[in-house]
Order: structure tokens, then sequence, then C-alpha cells
């Protein structure tokens, strides 16, 4: 790790009291920043500021994070820090396992709110609060091609994809604006797709194991940071070469 290169700065991390929005935050603090993190849960999101090192080098703001009033509240928060440097969209939904087909209209919406207008929304606040440096987005490998059992997931993923370029042409060239696409990563949100049959899913990946939140942390820090200054537009694929099968 580049141990100092966020000092003096404030990332802002949706959806991360857990998995790999917590790592994210683990990540810039162990760098020398301080973060503000969301979540729905007040508890787990208390317990994930006292692992982060306490009040001095996190914060926690409870809300949906598709909430107006919630992302007001947490920017008038960030007011209060002087300022915010960097935002990382990572909170996100996927209530519905099947075909897109057969995905009732109101849950489609909730996915679209959430996944989509909600980091659209994050991103046009923290603009308009004076965001300093870099966005990077979390999408999902499973924009990059049909995914059985999360279908419409998949589809939100990929409108963030769009959305991700979008941004980065409108907010250059002060702002850059990145995305990563994980795979299948070890974290409670993702269960559904490798709980009772771990090993028949490893087996589609060259570098052998899931995923970890590290394994995304590290790529996401990567794009925050100056690090990569010339990067802009970008999606990065995290996937342990579980796409190079489809490659010819």
């Amino acid at each position: 790790m580049n141990v100092g290169r966020f000092d003096g700065t404030t990332a802002l991390v949706t959806g991360a009291s857990r998995g790999i929005g917590l790592a994210i935050a683990e990540r810039i603090v162990a760098d020398g920043g301080r973060v503000v993190i969301t979540a729905r849960g007040q508890e787990q999101l208390d317990a994930a500021v006292e692992s982060l090192g306490g009040p001095d080098v996190a914060i926690g703001v409870a809300g949906k994070a598709d909430d107006p009033a919630h992302r007001a509240e947490v920017f008038e928060r960030i007011a209060t820090l002087g300022g915010l440097d960097f935002l990382v969209n990572n909170a996100g939904i996927n209530p519905a396992y099947g075909p897109a087909l057969e995905i009732e209209d109101s849950v489609v919406r909730k996915i679209l709110d959430v996944n989509v207008v909600g980091a659209l929304a994050w991103s046009r606040d923290a603009v308009a609060a004076g965001l300093r440096n870099s966005i990077v987005n979390i999408s999902s490998i499973s924009a990059l091609g049909a995914s059985p059992g999360i279908a419409f997931y998949g589809v939100s993923k990929a409108a963030l994809i769009s959305l991700t370029t979008q941004l980065a042409h409108e907010l250059a060239p002060s702002i850059r604006v990145n995305a990563v696409a994980p795979a299948v990563i070890k974290t409670d949100f993702a269960k559904a797709l490798y709980e009772g049959r771990e090993a028949e899913v490893v087996a589609d990946y060259p570098l052998g194991r899931l995923g970890h939140p590290d394994d995304v942390a590290g790529p996401v820090t990567f794009l925050l940071s100056q690090d990569a200054a010339w990067i802009t537009g970008q999606t990065i694929v995290i996937d342990g070469g579980g796409s190079l099968a489809s490659v010819g």
C-alpha cells in the first residue's frame, strides 16, 4: 500500500458497513484519509466506524441510498469536515433473482433507483458540494454479458458503466470518473451466487479462487488516487481471469 497517498483528504463511500465498501474505506484510512460511510443499519454502521479507528477517521450516517433526505444529511456532515475529495458509489441492491422477463416492474424500478439513479444523484450532489478529485462507481462483471439469475442487476450495472463514461466526459478535466466490474466476490451480498457450490464456481476462474473485498479495494483506491491521474471514463474488470475463456 502507498501509505500516506490520501493524507488530508476526505472520501465518501456509500454502502460501506461491510463487504466491498468497508474494504475500500479501510484502504483509504490505511493510506491516511478520512471517510464518511453510509449504510441502512445504524448498528452495523457504528461497528464499521469503530473498526476503522473511530470518529477521528470515520463518520457513519445511516439511511437509504435512494433517499434525498439521507443524501442531504450526509453532505451536511461533509461540509463540517472541509469538503469532499473522493466519492465511491458502492451502494447497490439485487432483490430479485431470475430472468429479466419475469421481474415485476416495481422491482425493476427499485433496482434502477438505487443502482443507477442513486449513483447519479450522489455524484450530482458531490459535485454541487465542491468535489475536488475523483469518482469510482462499483459496477459488476454481470454488466458485460448475459447474467443468468441476476438479469436485471446486470442491466443496471451496464447502465452504471455507461453513466461512468458520460460523467467522465462531462466532468473533465477537473474530476475523473472511473468504474470497476468485479466478478463473484466472497461477501454476504453475493452468497446466493456461490454458497453451497463454491468449488463449482471457482472452477470458472483461472486464478483458482473467488474474489475477496480487498481484491476490489486495491484497484478502486488506485483509480481514486493520483496514481491514476491520466485515467478517466474507464472500467477495470476484476474477475480472476474468468472472462479469458470467452475471448475468441
